[in-house]
């Protein structure tokens, strides 16, 4: 008996969303999208119940914080973590055949779609329950033991649980938004969270507004003659080079999204009916990414954990406040801000090291996850051939055989997704070094910018779809 027979029982039984019978329209789908990205911020500011007070504890996440959404110290502490190191763990699987899963069988599609579910519970417990009980990451209410008698352990457990609660809540939100709203929740969730530190990045009262009125007010005193006043205006709290990377990114994003391939295409029943299908130069989109980053925060937050417990070696990992400084762990450490390589205490070499292992972690490991998300999401060159055949269309000049165009396809698809992996890694470590407005990320605005150009995309696909049903009759 495999192990498809053997789980099946408990796959088969995870709990998921129904999916709608018919056509949603596209308000309620808008309705959906915004009602859960509501309660999205409101989970991200109920605070967990059993902490001594409201923003106590260290985030074990950090800087990676804005590609894994929540909120540290509140009921989303883990936010898309779990779901997307299931994702990690599936796309491996998947990748060394070890699984056996047809996608294309509907019993596989829901042994696939309840093994995500069970590791993603899998990895709730991974991950909250060393934040909880190991490191007081996040601390006990000693009051609160007291006054309910329970002890710290139950105190403990009780935070566990709220954590474990909204760990499952997201996976369900993401879930209602795939089948009932419009995008992805993962997207959204992370849009949402950048979108409020880029906001907050020029509008708070140390943005880059606030910081300028007092520079030409004369409240901030920056003489630019000098190389420690010109540095202010750069990378200071002028914050020139931020803005105009955060400017650069939303052009390069949007200007890579345009670039493409066009293969042209004809219907083979109805004459005069043509269409070209597009390989664009991003044709992974920039989720790959959320991968790449996810695997380097579970290796710091695994340091910090095994720092904490049992302390580590020098050559393995020293830590200062938390962060790495020296060690194995600091060269695996990516660059977040431009303070991470410009002025800092370890020596030139140790900073060159720690650059090149993130740039080499995020450009390999952007063509390799690449690669592995367009296999798993049915855009490869095989998969691709058998939607083009099946909706009667045909490469003009070939023959209507699914072989044929899968070859024609091989030409581009493998090509450009290895490409486009390995670009938007290359762009997020430089917008990461220059630094962002709000601090947000390079990996952070690449994603926020995509989701949104892809989201924008949608709304107008499906306005058509709503003005012109039969077009929803021939795309399906």
């Amino acid at each position: 008996m495999g192990w498809k027979e053997t789980a099946e029982p408990v796959l088969t039984r995870m709990p998921s969303v129904r999916r709608p019978e018919g056509h949603v329209p596209f308000r309620r789908k808008l309705g959906w999208t915004a009602g859960v990205l509501v309660l999205y911020f409101f989970l991200t500011n109920v605070t967990l119940y059993g902490l001594p007070s409201a923003g106590s504890g260290s985030d074990l996440f950090g800087q990676f914080r804005t590609i894994l959404a929540g909120a540290t110290g509140s009921i989303l502490q883990l936010g898309i973590g779990p779901i997307v190191t299931a994702s990690i763990v599936l796309q491996l699987l998947g990748g060394a055949n070890l699984l056996g899963l047809d996608t294309n069988d509907p019993r596989d599609q829901i042994l696939y779609q309840g093994l995500q579910k069970f590791l993603v519970i899998v990895m709730i417990c991974i991950t909250g329950l060393p934040m909880v009980f190991a490191g007081n990451f996040l601390p006990a209410s000693e009051q609160l033991a007291a006054s309910l008698g329970i002890g710290l352990v139950g105190v403990k457990w009780l935070i566990f649980t709220q954590i474990f609660v909204g760990g499952v809540l997201i996976l369900f939100m993401d879930e209602v938004i795939s089948k009932w709203g419009v995008g992805s929740g993962i997207g959204l969730f992370i849009v949402a969270g950048v979108s409020q530190k880029l906001v907050g990045g020029f509008i708070s009262a140390e943005g880059f507004f606030a910081s300028w009125f007092g520079i030409l007010t004369g409240s901030i005193e920056v003489s630019p003659l000098t190389s420690a006043g010109l540095q202010t205006l750069l990378l200071g709290q002028g914050q020139l080079v931020a803005l105009l990377t955060t400017l650069l990114i939303f052009v390069v994003v949007v200007y890579a999204e345009s670039v493409r391939v066009e293969i042209p295409l004809s219907h083979a029943r109805v004459k005069g009916a043509r269409g070209r299908f597009p390989v664009k130069l991003i044709y992974a989109s920039v989720l790959p990414m959320i991968l790449v980053r996810a695997l380097q925060a579970n290796i710091q937050f695994l340091g910090r954990i095994l720092n904490s417990q049992f302390g580590l070696p020098a050559w393995a990992g020293v830590y200062s406040n938390g962060q790495p400084v020296a060690g194995l762990f600091y060269y695996f450490a990516p660059i977040y801000t431009p303070n991470d390589w410009i002025g800092v205490s370890q020596a030139a070499w140790q900073v060159a090291l720690r650059i090149g292992v993130d740039l080499t972690f995020m450009v390999i490991g952007g063509a390799i996850f690449a690669i592995f998300w367009v296999e798993t999401a049915d855009m490869g060159p095989e998969a691709t051939a058998k939607q083009i055949q099946n909706s009667g269309m045909q490469i003009p000049g070939f023959r209507q055989n699914p072989g044929v165009i899968e070859k024609v396809l091989e030409r581009y698809i493998p090509q450009v997704t290895v490409i486009g992996g390995a670009l938007v890694g290359l762009l997020a470590v430089g917008a990461n070094m220059l630094g962002t407005i709000g601090a947000v990320g390079g990996t952070g605005l690449l994603l926020t910018v995509s989701i949104t150009y892809k989201l924008y995309e949608e709304i107008a696909e499906e306005q058509l779809m709503e003005m012109h049903p039969m077009m929803r009759q021939m795309f399906g």
